[in-house]
């Protein structure tokens, strides 16, 4: 949706939703795509890899670190327990095409060894007082030759207490490529180690077992979203919350709650193939709030998400 559908929908949504008051800018560099709300930086997109020695794999093309609206940054980026984590990204431990390749990062069931995720270009990036956009197109390559095209859209918007991240993945190989089924991988949001965490989903709280990284069928059910809140050590609170998009493909989510992972894994039910030139788009919304969630504006919030394309 276009940011000014998105804000004309916000527009008609209860008072907890209305369109805080700020002003957002957005602005590049060769490094790293940045969004900030009144002056105060929220988001970056990560477009080259960085120079950080802790972090093991060639890829870029992520998000870190995405911030609450008070400031508390609520991403994690190679932490010494799953140092190939970062930010809010996506990338599968298996997939088989023209050349096998694990872009998650793992490098077990699939090699990583000339495997990375590049930037081929920012098509677009414009902001408004109310909401930021750009779209870019990466690649994945495999020994330095694509495997699949990424063309991700993103756009920023804020409401009370709560920054919203929307992003669209349309992913197209040019020939059959295959997603092992796996409990994990795809698209998640790494979280960091700190304070004591609460889950939540709309039927209350989550208190299931953690799943096994190699069993899908422990991974926790489908459901339009789950959250997870930080309360820290000043007793104050702040959480992601990652809402499901009903055309996405059946999920299981694989919430680890000692790793602070949230990963709605689309091969989990099975594995899935990708046509060759037949693209597989993929829909996220991550809301990063101050205090705790708040089922209603999350259930609401959901229900607008919905009607997106």
């Amino acid at each position: 949706m276009k940011p000014t559908l998105l804000l004309l929908a916000i527009s008609f949504l209860p008072s907890p939703l209305l369109a805080a008051d700020h002003s957002l800018s957005i602005s590049r560099t060769d490094q790293s795509i940045t969004i900030k709300s009144n002056d105060r930086e929220i988001l970056t997109y990560q477009l080259q890899r960085p120079d950080n020695n802790k972090y093991p794999l060639d890829s870029a093309c992520y998000f870190h670190p995405l911030r609450s609206p008070s400031g508390k940054i609520l991403t994690d980026f190679a932490n010494a327990d799953h140092p190939h984590h970062r930010g809010i990204f996506l990338g599968w431990v298996e997939m088989h095409g023209k050349k096998d390749a694990d872009f998650w990062g793992w490098g077990q069931p699939a090699p990583i060894a000339g495997r990375k995720i590049v930037n081929r270009s920012v098509d677009e990036s414009s902001s408004t007082d109310k909401s930021a956009t750009f779209k870019v197109s990466n690649d994945w390559l495999a020994e330095n030759e694509p495997i699949l095209r990424e063309q991700l859209e993103a756009h920023i918007t804020t409401i009370q207490s709560a920054n919203i991240l929307d992003l669209t993945y349309t992913l197209t190989p040019d020939a059959d490529l295959t997603l092992a089924r796996w409990a994990f991988s795809g698209f998640c949001v790494r979280m960091p180690k700190q304070g004591k965490l609460a889950i939540t989903s709309p039927d209350g709280p989550a208190n299931l077992p953690a799943p096994i990284h190699t069993k899908p069928e422990s991974d926790w059910p489908a459901a339009r979203w789950y959250d997870f809140t930080l309360t820290f050590t000043d007793s104050t609170s702040a959480g992601l919350a990652l809402l499901d998009h009903p055309k996405n493909p059946p999920t299981l989510w694989h919430n680890h709650k000692d790793i602070r992972m949230i990963n709605p894994a689309i091969t989990a039910p099975s594995s899935l193939t990708i046509k060759a030139n037949q693209p597989l788009i993929l829909r996220y919304r991550v809301v990063a709030h101050d205090g705790p969630p708040d089922p209603k504006t999350l259930n609401q919030l959901s229900e607008d998400w919905s009607r997106h394309d």
